[in-house]
């Protein structure tokens, strides 16, 4: 992502109303107390591969129809009651019943992984239980506005009882996870901490919720669902990592984004730091300001990825609001001051915390990432939504490829762009933008053979990407030929572009 090119018009993205969604939060009482499932979403899952969820899905029309014709689905939440039994039919082969919960007949379970609408026929039929028994609403949260699309989901709780007297779940029949997790709360938010494993966001923060909801009702889940359902809960943390707390922040910034994420990064209970607060409005600030507020440590700076506009906020109220020093790269600090000046390989320690400084330019001079066991805060090299491009005068395109060769080598755990939600398989994406860059890179050169204007020379080098902007195929066009012009494969003259060899 960066700023839109000047000269180019970029249509308005309008939001449309949020999906709505259902989550399933079941638990037991096991040997050393409640325990709640999780399950490991496929690696090819488009949303949260390889994370460890709650079983849910969206609210169907089945579901709708369901409400209309089963009996016992009534109320405000009924479409959401009958999402998730339908969705539990599916990926556990469970229903719940007022007596505990039962197995569905394999053929049955199999004709609804098939074919959703058959789960209402098979449920008229009386082969699917359909009780709403003891599913209490949880509470409601709506999807960050990082990505385009927003979901509202309803976290669900039904609590299935003595461990010993629950169905075995078979996971054979269904691809949505590979494999399931009963533990203690306490057990999963370590692990995690310690980045052993990747829990979805919103669940992370549940599970803090219950783990302090419990340790209030004498360690009872049914008080404890009762209390998290009767109250209000504020405004959640976005954790993305331990240690790695998200702030959506409205800014102009290329669509479909329409956000740049400010990151609250360093120890939970230490010190920490406010990264690209791009705040201009009041709405942003103040939920920066908040953010800060919740944090339970000490804000010791603000640091700039780099100084494109969609990540300096107004440096005035910024200073105003948190009066801690400015960190940022040499090039950065051209644009605004920088009390610090950070260089390549230097480590920032954030109380129990390390990250090092990578300066990674070619999107734009200066521009820095920073590694730690959390992941890599990638800053503009890559987005979690849309595109990421790399300016013409302040960009180098051979020199962004290289950086990003760079960082596909150190591995991290997670990647936390500036742009978009949390990236859980850094490798994969590395290679698929290094592959794709490359091969427009020789897309531009061919097209040079055939072509002299700029215009020409997008058109055939974006032919294979017809909704491409006219405008932004030409600017990332040109980027290239710079690259190319530079190495002696194309020259430019008052006739236009031209090959060398």
């Amino acid at each position: 992502m960066s700023e839109v090119p000047q000269g180019v018009a970029m249509p308005s993205m309008e939001r449309r109303a949020p999906r709505p969604t259902a989550t399933m939060t079941m638990t037991r009482d096991g040997a050393n107390g409640v325990e709640v499932l999780l399950g490991l979403r496929s690696p090819t899952m488009a949303a949260f591969p390889s994370y460890w969820a709650f079983p849910g899905g969206g609210v169907s029309r089945v579901d709708a129809a369901a409400v209309e014709q089963l009996e016992g689905l009534q109320g405000p939440q009924a479409k959401t009651i009958a999402c998730i039994l339908r969705e539990m039919s599916e990926e556990l082969g469970l229903a719940p019943t007022l007596n505990g919960l039962v197995a569905l007949n394999p053929e049955v379970r199999a004709e609804i992984i098939e074919d959703k609408t058959r789960y209402l026929p098979l449920a008229l039929e009386g082969h699917v239980p359909h009780e709403r028994s003891e599913i209490k609403i949880l509470c409601h949260r709506i999807t960050p506005p990082f990505g385009p699309v927003q979901f509202d989901n309803a976290f669900l709780h039904y609590h299935a009882g003595l461990a010993d007297a629950m169905p075995k779940i078979d996971l054979e029949p269904q691809t949505e996870f590979t494999d399931l997790m009963w533990d203690l709360p306490v057990n999963i938010l370590a692990r995690w901490a310690r980045h052993e494993i990747k829990v979805a966001p919103p669940v992370v923060t549940l599970l803090m919720e219950i783990e302090r909801t419990l340790s209030r009702v004498n360690r009872s889940m049914s008080d404890a669902a009762s209390d998290i359902a009767d109250r209000l809960p504020g405004r959640r943390s976005i954790l993305f990592a331990h240690g790695v707390e998200v702030v959506p922040v409205k800014t102009a910034t290329l669509p479909p984004a329409d956000h740049t994420n400010a990151y609250l990064l360093g120890d939970p209970e230490g010190d920490f730091i406010l990264i690209d607060p791009a705040a201009h409005l009041r709405e942003g600030m103040e939920d920066l300001a908040t953010a800060v507020e919740r944090h339970k440590g000490n804000l010791v700076a603000l640091l700039f990825t780099h100084s494109h506009g969609d990540h300096l906020g107004d440096i005035g109220l910024l200073r105003e609001a948190f009066d801690v020093p400015i960190w940022g790269s040499e090039y950065t600090a051209k644009t605004v001051h920088c009390d610090r000046i950070l260089t390549d390989g230097e480590t920032l320690t954030l109380g129990t915390t390390a990250w090092e400084v990578l300066i990674t330019p070619g999107h734009h001079p200066g521009h820095i990432c920073l590694l730690g066991e959390a992941g890599l805060i990638a800053g503009d090299m890559v987005a979690g939504i849309g595109t990421i491009l790399i300016p013409p005068h302040t960009g180098d395109m051979e020199v962004y490829i290289e950086q990003l060769q760079r960082l596909k080598q150190l591995k991290p755990h997670l990647l936390f762009p500036s742009h978009g939600p949390v990236i859980a398989q850094p490798t994969r994406v590395f290679e698929r933008y290094i592959k794709h860059r490359q091969a427009r890179h020789q897309r531009v050169l061919d097209a040079v053979s055939g072509a002299t204007s700029l215009t020409q020379i997008s058109l055939q080098a974006y032919a294979d990407t017809p909704d491409a902007h006219p405008g932004l195929a030409e600017d990332q066009t040109l980027s290239h030929l710079l690259v190319h012009e530079r190495n002696g494969f194309v020259e430019q003259s008052e006739d236009g572009w031209k090959r060398m060899n």
